[in-house]
């Protein structure tokens, strides 16, 4: 049995260390599409699982050990206390049982992230387990090397991963494994001993050809591509950049050219403290250009036109008129990444922080950057007291455009602008909506409610880029009506702005995740990058700006109320809807300041795929299912000898005999012990005997000579040998 123990020693080993170099390929990438780091935890599960594997340890003592090393990871990173304290277990597997009815249900943007690192661990192990398989059992790893390259290609081809090392790499590698496979199925298929085998034969000239190879292939001259890189700016930096192409979801400013697909982060950027849910603003701009928005600058405007104040002075922002003292609340933030400036309520009135900050206001943009010690750095946390919004609808409708020099020479010429080659159908798309309204407010609510049917869908992948000379609002309104808050709140600004209603652009956040309830009864939230969103203010004369939502899916958190009727303010709902809040994004790059931990970058890796897992969910079920039966394929040969002997153990008639010899010999043909073309049976059952260290082959071949030169058996004869067939199927399956 020597040849089907595999070879031994070093030679093994190399094939170990070799196949997880070739896993490894599988990880890499993950640390930069994700912003995953400690990738080390992984890893070292994949060489603990091959390492036991190697070893041939107990199956029980070996997954015992694997599970030891699982469990201790994720109470290290998400309970608190000792790992001896076993209390934490009972919360584990309570969240594991939870979480495995939402993966019933389909609902797996909400699973947990003890979870989502427990199920990845799990991926991770079964891969060791295929490897080993493929390396000891079939000497077969074509299926996997070619996965592997199709998996960098593609990566390669659709993502910023650079992946021209990573296929050299797997080359290298991947024809290595297949060529010491190859020989050693050669040994075993021929029954040559090792011991006089000139195996440097063999291994030198593969080694000669594979780093040949290699080199040749990476050396040569290349030709260009013939098509183009489909995300030639599928950017992945940290400075905001509005370009084209697929982009991080975050804050950024540079929204000059807007569109295309982006990727989501689930990274933390600030976890809130408030009484009622808001939006969180952090600038607004009024330039139109076209592909995307920029802030138009007076000529008379210089470095003395930003308003600067301190801590706890009133803020120079006038978001809408009020008169009722008593409707001003608080909220506090928690900032968990340093982007520079403060994100604020609409009708935002103070800001206080416990340490010194310095604040300045840009009256353009309405962006309030803060600094300590004259350098930009955001409060690690602050208070912000605003008035809460509530608005009037008769009082919207009966407002009339305003003859002050204020609305005429500011508002009006600043939140009216268009270029020039705006395509005139979309001001005639926009008088179609609006047939028949008479006042602002009930114009820009039809606007607001267009983008809700009419064949318009929210969509992060599937985003066009406008073409050279193409129109960004033009595109989306007549061509695609597919895209994200982006496309949604540019294109209602531009509609409201050709029918001269003054309407700026507004971007920051959504009111993010909810967490807990507080002691103070106040709620937390959680706003991640994912949660960076627009929207869209109108200027109503003696009122103020009016935020409106044309993001389908999204609904406005501001109160209109009228005399017969309200449409109430987003409050709090019950905590169980809570927890299960809408992902909201906008494809902006981060600007600055990352400061990740492990906790979040296992959850951000796990955390971006949650969104793409619900919408799916019915094809990732067949996916699995499929990726089952072949794992059950593969398999085959440890269950199919015990499916045989469930099978055969309850028949007692000699009929039975022949049908189970010949599973038999199916079987031993699986296992590897394959009959060679003009072996007799006797002479077969001698070899198989040899390699298994037995008789039982020649006994039952003895047998099965008498059924086929007699046409009959010696009554009696199956009970007399079952068990020894059992005892040989039984060896097959290990």
């Amino acid at each position: 049995m020597s040849s089907k123990k595999g070879p031994k020693n070093f030679a093994t080993f190399l094939l170990y260390i070799l196949s997880f170099f070739l896993l490894w390929e599988w990880l890499r990438p993950v640390g930069q599409l994700t912003d995953t780091g400690n990738l080390g935890v992984f890893l070292g599960f994949v060489i603990i699982a091959l390492l036991l594997a190697f070893l041939k340890v107990p199956t029980l003592l070996k997954w015992t050990i694997k599970m030891v090393y699982i469990l201790y990871q994720i109470q290290f990173v998400y309970y608190e206390g000792s790992v001896f304290n076993l209390s934490w277990i009972r919360s584990f597997f309570t969240d594991v049982i939870r979480n495995l009815g939402l993966v019933w249900n389909g609902d797996f943007i909400t699973l947990s992230n003890p979870f989502r690192t427990f199920l990845f661990f799990i991926l991770l192990w079964i891969m060791a387990y295929l490897i080993h398989y493929w390396l000891l059992k079939t000497r077969r790893i074509l299926i996997f090397f070619f996965m592997t390259i199709v998996f960098i290609t593609v990566l390669d081809t659709f993502t910023p991963y650079k992946g021209d090392m990573a296929l050299v790499r797997s080359v290298i590698v991947g024809f290595t494994i297949m060529g010491m496979l190859t020989f050693y199925r050669l040994v075993e298929k021929e029954n040559i001993r090792m011991n006089y085998l000139p195996t440097r034969k063999w291994m030198i000239p593969l080694a000669v050809m594979v780093a040949g190879s290699a080199l040749i292939g990476y050396t040569s001259p290349k030709s260009e591509p013939i098509w183009p890189d489909p995300v030639p700016a599928f950017l992945m930096g940290e400075n905001g950049n509005g370009g084209a192409g697929a982009r991080r979801a975050g804050y950024g400013s540079d929204d000059s050219n807007l569109g295309g697909p982006f990727v989501g982060d689930n990274t933390v950027v600030f976890r809130a403290e408030v009484e009622q849910r808001h939006y969180w603003k952090v600038e607004t701009k009024d330039l139109y250009t076209g592909k995307g928005w920029n802030v138009l600058v007076p000529e008379s405007f210089n470095e003395n036109a930003f308003i600067d104040f301190s801590n706890g002075s009133p803020i120079q922002i006038t978001s809408f008129y009020s008169e009722d003292p008593e409707d001003a609340k608080t909220s506090k933030v928690y900032n968990q990444l340093d982007y520079g400036h403060i994100q604020y309520p609409h009708g935002v009135v103070k800001l206080e922080t416990e340490d010194l900050y310095l604040y300045r206001l840009n009256p353009l943009t309405e962006r309030i950057s803060s600094f300590k010690d004259f350098e930009a750095e955001a409060p690690s946390s602050y208070t912000v007291q605003y008035k809460v919004p509530s608005f009037q609808v008769e009082t919207l409708q009966n407002g009339k455009p305003s003859e002050d020099e204020y609305f005429t020479n500011y508002i009006i010429k600043n939140y009216t602008q268009l270029p020039e080659d705006l395509p005139a159908s979309v001001r005639e798309l926009a008088l179609e909506i609006t047939e028949g309204k008479e006042n602002w407010f009930d114009k820009v609510d039809a606007v607001e409610n267009y983008f809700q049917s009419n064949g318009f869908v929210y969509d992060q992948v599937n985003v066009e880029v406008p073409e050279e000379g193409e129109d960004y609002v033009a595109q989306f309104l007549f061509e695609t009506k597919r895209g994200y808050c982006d496309n949604f709140s540019t294109s209602m600004a531009v509609l409201l702005r050709t029918l001269d209603i003054p309407t700026r652009w507004v971007k920051g956040y959504t009111s993010g995740d909810y967490v807990k309830v507080l002691d103070s009864g106040n709620r937390m939230y959680e706003v991640t990058n994912n949660h960076a969103h627009s929207w869209v203010e109108v200027y109503f004369p003696e009122v103020g700006w009016v935020p409106f939502e044309p993001t389908k899916g999204f609904s406005n958190n501001i109160a209109f109320r009228s005399e017969t009727n309200t449409v109430p303010q987003v409050e709090f709902e019950e905590e169980v809807q809570e927890t299960i809040a809408p992902t909201q994004e906008r494809p902006e790059l981060q600007e600055a300041g990352r400061s990740s931990t492990f906790t979040n970058n296992i959850s951000n890796k796990m955390g971006d795929l949650g969104s793409f897992f619900k919408a799916q969910h019915k094809g990732i079920i067949i996916l699995i299912a499929f990726i089952l039966i072949i794992g059950v394929y593969f398999t085959r040969g440890k269950w199919l000898p015990f499916y045989y002997i469930f099978i055969f153990k309850s028949q007692k008639e000699d009929k039975h005999f022949p049908s189970a010899y010949l599973a038999l010999l199916a079987q031993l043909e699986r296992f590897g012990l394959k009959r060679k073309s003009g072996q007799t049976l006797r002479e077969y059952a001698r070899e198989v005997d040899s390699q298994l260290v037995g008789r039982e082959m020649r006994v039952l071949t003895d047998q099965y000579e008498q059924f086929l030169y007699r046409g009959k058996l010696k009554e009696g004869t199956w009970l007399e040998t079952k068990e020894v067939w059992e005892e040989l199927m039984k060896k097959i399956a290990t």
